[in-house]
């Protein structure tokens, strides 16, 4: 990322950062019509989201809603995103008729979906990520929608594969990955029979200082915690990054339904991740198990072929989290659970 700081010392700093829109994603604002929703804004990546869609709006000099539509449990989210110049609107989206009475604009960023807390409560966790898809499609059944997914549809793959790709066959792993299958088919049978537009982002992880896959290892050798190194490998993406790449799969959208991962570059390794925070921390280090030849792993290399590779690199979110981390930065207190191979979440 151009102009990066060695050090993000504030949360101001960081959603700046986090909402900066890319030039691509400025140039598909100058090319697509209408206005954009955001459903299910109100978690961990709605607000910055909403907003890189805000900011590259204006940049294009284009006129456009952009509006953000969730439940907003969080007051504080809520007024983060209008403070920014984007309409909300509070919508329980379990309940059918609510979702009726919202605008049918031509763009649709769905964010909703349930994972932590989907053990124990596997209705709510289909109905979330397997019913919802139903009530969308139908309502939008003209726009273009662009609904996030997971890698964790692939299952576990030999680490010497490199990462499923979109074509790949599917194999999750527990409950949530079914249900989120769930709502893979569902959208994708809209899109056949309806003719809508639909790409699926298969995101495998964002990151960002408050919390990722890499804030969970970090905070765990800070905290003098042991790291279980069973699934050993992961992937992840800065959140800026992986909020510009589904941005741009409204781009993607098409009948029948596609498919992108969005992921960072790298295998990388657990045990090396936690070797450099306890060095970068001055913290002893404790490793348990061995590592697995099979992970949760996606290959993005059809989404860096279409809009590059991610901006920020691997160095530069291990740095910042370090850091971060080791001042007591603010922390979203949610667990990603990436180490869970029974897909228990």
């Amino acid at each position: 990322m151009s102009n990066s700081p060695r050090i993000i010392d504030s949360v101001e700093t960081l959603e700046e950062m986090l909402s900066r829109p890319t030039p691509a994603v400025v140039d598909m604002m100058k090319r697509i019509d209408g206005d954009i929703l955001f459903l299910g804004a109100g978690g961990k990546m709605g607000p910055t989201m909403a907003r890189m869609a805000k900011r590259a709006t204006d940049e294009a000099g284009v006129d456009r809603k952009i509006i953000a539509a969730s439940r907003y449990s969080n007051p504080e989210a809520e007024a983060s995103i209008n403070a920014h110049g984007i309409e909300t609107i509070r919508c329980d989206l379990l309940e059918a008729d609510q979702v009726a009475k919202l605008p049918k604009c031509p763009n649709v960023i769905y964010m909703a979906g349930m994972k932590f807390g989907a053990t124990g409560q596997q209705p709510l966790t289909w109905a979330m990520n397997a019913w919802l898809p139903t009530v969308v499609s139908q309502h939008f059944a003209q726009s273009r929608i662009a609904a996030f997914s997971t890698g964790n549809v692939y299952g576990l793959s030999p680490l010497t594969r490199g990462g499923c790709i979109e074509s790949d066959p599917l194999d999750p792993v527990g409950e949530y990955a079914m249900s989120c299958l769930g709502r893979e088919r569902m959208f994708e049978y809209f899109a056949e029979r309806q003719g809508t537009s639909i790409a699926l982002i298969r995101l495998n992880y964002a990151t960002e200082m408050r919390y990722g896959v890499l804030v969970d290892v970090a905070q765990r050798v800070f905290d003098g915690k042991p790291i279980n190194l069973a699934m050993g490998t992961l992937n992840s993406i800065w959140q800026g990054d992986a909020n510009a790449h589904s941005l741009l799969a409204l781009d993607l959208a098409s009948s029948p339904a596609s498919h992108i991962n969005v992921a960072g570059p790298e295998q990388i390794s657990v045990r090396r991740v936690a070797e450099y925070f306890a060095a970068h921390m001055n913290k002893e280090l404790t490793l348990e198990g061995e590592e697995a030849d099979t992970a949760l792993l996606s290959n993005a290399q059809r989404s860096h072929d279409l809009w590059g590779y991610p901006s920020v690199s691997l160095a530069e979110m291990l740095e910042w989290i370090a850091n971060w981390i080791m001042v007591g930065g603010a922390s979203l207190n949610k667990p990603t659970g990436f180490e869970n191979r029974a897909g228990d979440f």
